[in-house]
């Protein structure tokens, strides 16, 4: 069925089943064409990307030393969301069947926009292992949010104020999310916590210089920092808006569940409706059930899959997630209030 309710809160976790539903799933998507690769998708969506990069470089040396370089550093900071899209679907082997075409790509893209592709997808694929997993996904393993009342009761010291009144705190963190990711790409490289450790330092180290020394050189001291602080947090919120919907809110999961794979990544992911311009804006990521029970299937052809998809849990009563953007935002929210209400309870009766 499809959720209107708070999903988080409406799901049965508990009932054993088998691996054969998936099997005649993926049969069906198969058949029906759908894993097939779509290199001239990819070659305008990158090609149009690299423009549009391209012209930003262009806008930001005429414009100069002007305060209109702040809008300059918006539509950076979409750019750059967008470029990140596809190093995703390189990380996936959406984009060529062979990984080393792929990481290919993955590598150029993570590389402009100064993040560690090798850290990113080790990452991203325990995440798709087990989606909402207490122990064993990365996602939801945040010392600042609590996405469970266990996470939150382990919090300690101003850590546990901030979790009594996350759901305030969530965007504005989000705000810091760029940065993040920097340090934690910085990190991977400097511990050698990557598979090519000197490639990455070379990609991390040049993009990073260059991009500093182009700002500075460009803009005044004032307007440099600026420019950096609102494209490096507008960043960080689109890429954390795009994420974030697809799973926070819905059931977590802990050791000893019975669920087989199709229900485990069904039940814990959430799809965000509202047409082709959320595929854009999205990256594709709004059918996160679809991407999770199929992550090598190339963008462009997750629209079709969801109807197969949909269609399927209805016919097996399998719950499937999906609304508009801002009810999603608004379970998000919701959930993240729930976790700390009862911290805040404590507080209240001492």
């Amino acid at each position: 069925m499809t959720s209107s309710a708070d999903p988080a809160a409406t799901l049965d976790l508990a009932t054993p089943r088998t691996g054969s539903d998936f099997a005649e799933l993926s049969r069906r998507i198969k058949s029906a064409g759908l894993l097939r690769r779509r290199p001239v998708y990819y070659t305008l969506r990158i090609g149009s990307n690299l423009l549009a990069l391209f012209a930003c470089c262009v806008a930001f040396l005429v414009i100069g030393d002007s305060w209109w370089q702040l809008l300059v550093a918006v539509v950076f900071a979409l750019v750059f969301t967008q470029l990140a899209f596809i190093g995703h679907d390189a990380g996936h082997k959406q984009i060529f069947r062979t990984r080393r075409s792929n990481d290919a790509i993955g590598y150029v893209h993570a590389g402009l926009v100064g993040l560690s592709y090798g850290w990113w997808v080790g990452k991203h694929n325990r995440h798709h292992a087990n989606p909402n997993h207490e122990d064993e996904d990365p996602d939801i393993d945040m010392a600042v949010l609590a996405f469970s009342v266990e996470q939150s009761m382990g919090k300690r010291g101003f850590l546990r104020w901030m979790i009594k009144h996350q759901a305030y705190f969530f965007f504005p963190l989000l705000l810091l999310e760029g940065i993040n990711l920097r340090r934690v790409s910085i990190q991977a490289v400097w511990t050698d916590a990557v598979k090519n450790r000197g490639l990455e330092a070379v990609l991390v180290v040049v993009q990073t210089v260059g991009y500093l020394a182009a700002v500075f050189l460009v803009l005044s001291p004032l307007k440099a920092v600026l420019f950096i602080a609102v494209h490096q947090a507008l960043w960080g919120l689109y890429m954390g808006i795009s994420f974030a919907p697809n799973h926070k809110g819905m059931p977590t999961l802990s050791a000893g569940h019975s669920l087989d794979f199709l229900r485990k990544q069904v039940l814990t992911s959430r799809n965000v409706t509202g047409g082709r311009w959320v595929d854009f804006a999205l990256g594709g990521l709004n059918y996160q059930i679809e991407h999770h029970l199929f992550p090598n299937m190339p963008r462009a052809n997750l629209r079709r899959a969801q109807k197969i998809v949909h269609e399927f849990c209805l016919r097996h009563d399998i719950a499937y997630s999906q609304c508009g953007p801002l009810r999603s935002y608004g379970y998000v929210l919701q959930h993240l209030h729930a976790v700390g209400a009862p911290l805040r309870r404590a507080s209240s009766s001492t």
